[in-house]
């Protein structure tokens, strides 16, 4: 193992206390559902089998915490993942114990099966699947390990969440576009697949929990639930994310959390690493390789003691151009080369595309020997011309297998070499999590591609880290002084401010809009106040504040709602944000704040200019910007009230 920070990656994560009681658990799916009874679904079979895994876990530290039971849900483009744990304080000992690794996959139940990170060059862990048979009555739909390779599905419906992501595809997605995913359907919408796969995860952890805890427990704890969202999506879509995840199921309010994957993936990948080999001021690009995206962002450590808290050194970034692609890649390849073969069919290469994915992706470390990979084709005669030594036996050399992942890679090293850019300060490591992130190959473009002086650490539990990270994160939530890497502060996306009329004056405002404002007795103009620019450090928890002022004719009233949209500006060329509104500047979030729970007789009332009697009310919006979510609040006379409602735009 090399020397400096990647000398002691334990597998100890956690430090044991006697008050503190807690499980994990892990689920790797497949995020697709099939196309089977669409025009009349109503229930989502639940996955049964399931096997035990090794403890791994320990240093959590918690106490006096209310007993409840957190589940984190790593809701990815390809695969995801669940995590759970319970707190209690009547339990006399302490473990986190990896559960088991549950596969929706009827064709593998009741055998012994090794399940294997696609990139740990062939590693795994074995464990006996029990099968149980489930009924359902009613029209059904597969999901997850459930559905063959090859078969039609609905696949990365996630990302219709954004369209602004979906719209932008990245060249591998234009160039190597799926073959089995099928179009959108005007009978069932994206949200309508999110709510359902979520569900099945629901009831998949449901069940889990099920075989795990006595009943009367389950009867008796509360659930919150942890949900990952990608920290590049717009406000409209982390909130449309949530809105699914309440209808399926998994709680609502202050019952259910969200967190940017990017962050899971750090607090997780720098709580691992040997904490002797941090220092303040270090920096980190931590890169997560998955199935479908691979998202990047990076932190600076800000402090050590009395736990090591972090601060993000550039905002994130991410392109479509994970490991599916390889598939891809792989299948045009065969495609291409045996199409007109007679005996050629799509079993032929279901067959060849499952040893490519369990096989080949996982050993390949980019060697340039003459090595080669063979790839079962039967029915295929004999070819030498086109790699057929032996009929019903593909041989590829390790350059034709490099020629498969180097335009993947590349689309992965460019990012990191952009976010390292981005950071404008001495990288120290890149932190490779997710799938993909283990490949060795993978691994050695981007050290000779970056500074030598730079690490590339791939971290433990790779596959995992970001659902470990955003249980980290729940429980961190649970008991504060369970945390041991903090996020402080992150940076401005973009710009943020209200559109305010304000005192004209001609030597910085543009008169087109100018108005005379009876109660002042002046002119006023729209113009922006923006009260977060970009780039700019924003503090975790620490609310940004928006002063308006409501006047009305007494004859009128007293107001009893009161509206504010927020607005925000890209400002891709980081030319600064406009004075007035323009093009550039859109309507982030608009804003209905309640006045009804205010006594209407604390309003104040004054003699305008015009003689008039008006009602004037000032009033606060309180914006708290969280890992990936913002709430909102309205405060009036330095008292707050929960009572806003916001619709994204």
């Amino acid at each position: 193992m090399p020397s400096g920070l990647a000398a002691k990656l334990t597998a100890c994560d956690y430090e044991c206390n006697p008050s503190f009681s807690a499980y994990l658990a892990f689920t790797q799916l497949r995020e697709i559902s099939s196309s089977i009874s669409q025009a009349n679904r109503t229930k989502i079979p639940v996955p049964t089998d399931y096997f035990p895994m090794d403890p791994d876990i320990n240093n959590l530290e918690i106490s006096d915490v209310a007993r409840k039971i957190l589940i984190a849900c790593d809701f990815g483009t390809t695969y995801s993942g669940l995590a759970w744990a319970q707190t209690s304080k009547v339990c006399g000992s302490c473990h986190i114990r990896r559960i088991m690794l549950r596969c929706a996959d009827e064709t593998i139940a009741g055998v012994s099966m090794i399940i294997r990170n696609p990139f740990n060059n062939g590693r795994g862990r074995k464990g006996s699947l029990e099968r149980r048979m489930l009924k359902y009555t009613g029209p059904i739909y597969k999901w997850g390990y459930q559905i063959k390779e090859l078969e039609e599905r609905h696949e990365w419906f996630k990302l219709d969440l954004d369209p602004t992501q979906s719209r932008a595809q990245s060249s591998l997605a234009s160039k190597y576009p799926s073959d089995s995913a099928l179009p959108p359907s005007y009978d069932v919408s994206y949200e309508k697949l999110v709510i359902d796969f979520l569900t099945a995860l629901r009831q998949n952890a449901e069940y889990v929990l099920s075989q795990k805890l006595p009943s009367v427990v389950l009867r008796t704890t509360p659930r919150e639930w942890i949900i990952t969202i990608p920290a590049m999506w717009s406000d409209s879509a982390k909130a449309k994310t949530r809105a699914c995840a309440e209808k399926a199921g998994m709680g609502s309010g202050n019952k259910l959390h969200v967190i940017s994957e990017p962050e899971a993936a750090a607090v997780y990948a720098l709580h691992a690493m040997d904490p002797h080999n941090i220092k303040i001021g270090d920096t980190f690009v931590v890169c997560d390789a998955g199935g479908g995206t691979v998202d990047l962002i990076s932190y600076t450590v800000s402090a050590l003691k009395p736990i090591l808290q972090i601060k993000e050194a550039a905002a994130g970034t991410g392109s479509l151009c994970g490991s599916t692609f390889l598939n891809r890649i792989f299948t045009k390849l065969l495609r291409d080369r045996f199409q007109n073969d007679p005996n050629w069919d799509e079993e032929i290469l279901a067959d060849a595309l499952d040893v490519f994915d369990t096989k080949i992706k996982r050993a390949f470390a980019g060697d340039r020997s003459d090595d080669f990979f063979t790839v079962p084709i039967p029915g295929i005669g004999k070819n030498p011309a086109l790699g057929v030594e032996r009929a019903g036996k593909l041989r590829l050399s390790n350059r034709e297998v490099r020629a498969i992942f180097d335009p993947v890679v590349n689309e992965v090293v460019s990012l990191v070499k952009s976010q390292i850019k981005a950071t404008k300060r001495d990288v120290k490591a890149v932190l490779m999590v997710g799938g993909f992130g283990q490949n060795a190959y993978l691994k050695e473009r981007i050290m000779l591609s970056i500074n030598r002086n730079i690490e590339v650490i791939q971290t433990i539990n790779s596959w995992t880290a970001v659902v470990r990270g955003a249980l980290m994160k729940g429980l961190e939530e649970v008991a504060p002084t369970l945390a041991d890497v903090r996020v402080t502060s992150r940076c401005a996306r973009k710009h943020y401010g209200i559109e305010i009329r304000t005192t004209y004056n001609p030597d910085i405002h543009n008169g087109n809009t100018k108005k005379w404002d009876g109660f002042k007795g002046t002119y006023l103009v729209l113009a922006m106040s923006w009260l977060i620019q970009k780039g700019n450090d924003v503090k975790e928890n620490e609310p940004t504040t928006f002063s308006y002022y409501n006047v009305q004719t007494v004859t009128q009233g007293p107001p009893k709602t009161v509206y504010a949209t927020i607005k925000c500006c890209e400002d891709p060329y980081n030319v600064g944000a406009p004075v007035h509104a323009d093009t550039g500047v859109k309507n982030l979030v608009k804003l209905t704040a309640d006045l009804s729970k205010i006594p209407h007789l604390s309003f104040k009332q004054k003699q305008g200019t015009d003689g008039k009697m008006w009602y004037v009310v000032e009033w606060e919006i309180n914006m708290t910007c969280y890992s990936a979510e913002t709430k909102y609040s309205l405060v009036y006379n330095g008292v707050e009230y929960d009572t806003v409602t916001a619709e994204y735009v």
